[in-house]
């Protein structure tokens, strides 16, 4: 008898239990975009949309630290770098897996699924006349940095990158032609040795 009341208890109690473990995680959620919206309120427009007319821009952020507002500064600097070479050239590896199995008949049916991707970027560009415009401390202590790229620099790069791969597709070509050669003049070379 003492069983039968223990678990219909639990079982009175596990729907509150439930109930109010999903009010926890909301109650977390709004709690979060509440220290978002307070982090961000006096933030200058560049930090969340970085634009500059006639060229790129891009922040970059470190946390102020024990390093020093200096150490900070060239870590997001070094970060704004990086997005701004990504935006210019940027090479992507990307895999995806998708596994799905089933087992058993009918109700006794059960599924497997497996997905897994992986992806990697790499980028190696120069960024001339990459500088700092402007910097915010955000109230946690967030150093932010608005780093632009002159629209010089951009067209420049452009150039390069647009006569680089034109080199490598006339190179692919001439490749392609010599191999082309080659082959022909093996296919007449065994014709001769054939008669």
């Amino acid at each position: 008898m003492k069983r039968v009341v223990l678990i219909l208890s639990i079982a009175a109690l596990l729907p509150l239990f439930i109930t109010s473990c999903g009010k926890k995680e909301k109650k977390v959620e709004q709690v979060q975009a509440e220290q978002w919206k307070q982090e961000f309120a006096n933030a200058p427009q560049w930090v969340l949309n970085p634009n500059v007319e006639g060229g790129l821009a891009a922040v970059g952020s470190a946390k102020i630290g024990p390093a020093g507002i200096q150490f900070a500064r060239t870590e997001a600097l070094a970060n704004a770098r990086d997005e701004l070479a990504r935006m210019l050239s940027i090479k992507v590896k990307n895999m995806i897996k998708n596994f799905t199995q089933t087992t058993g008949i009918g109700d006794e049916t059960t599924v497997d699924k497996v997905s897994a991707q992986v992806s990697k970027q790499v980028t190696s560009q120069v960024l001339n006349g990459s500088r700092q415009k402007d910097m915010w401390i955000s109230p946690s202590g967030e150093l932010y940095v608005l780093v632009v790229l002159d629209p010089g620099s951009v067209k420049e790069a452009i150039k390069q990158a647009t006569l680089t791969s034109f080199k490598n597709e006339r190179a692919l070509w001439q490749q392609f032609q010599a191999k082309k050669a080659y082959d022909e003049l093996e296919k007449e070379i065994e014709k001769l040795e054939g008669q």
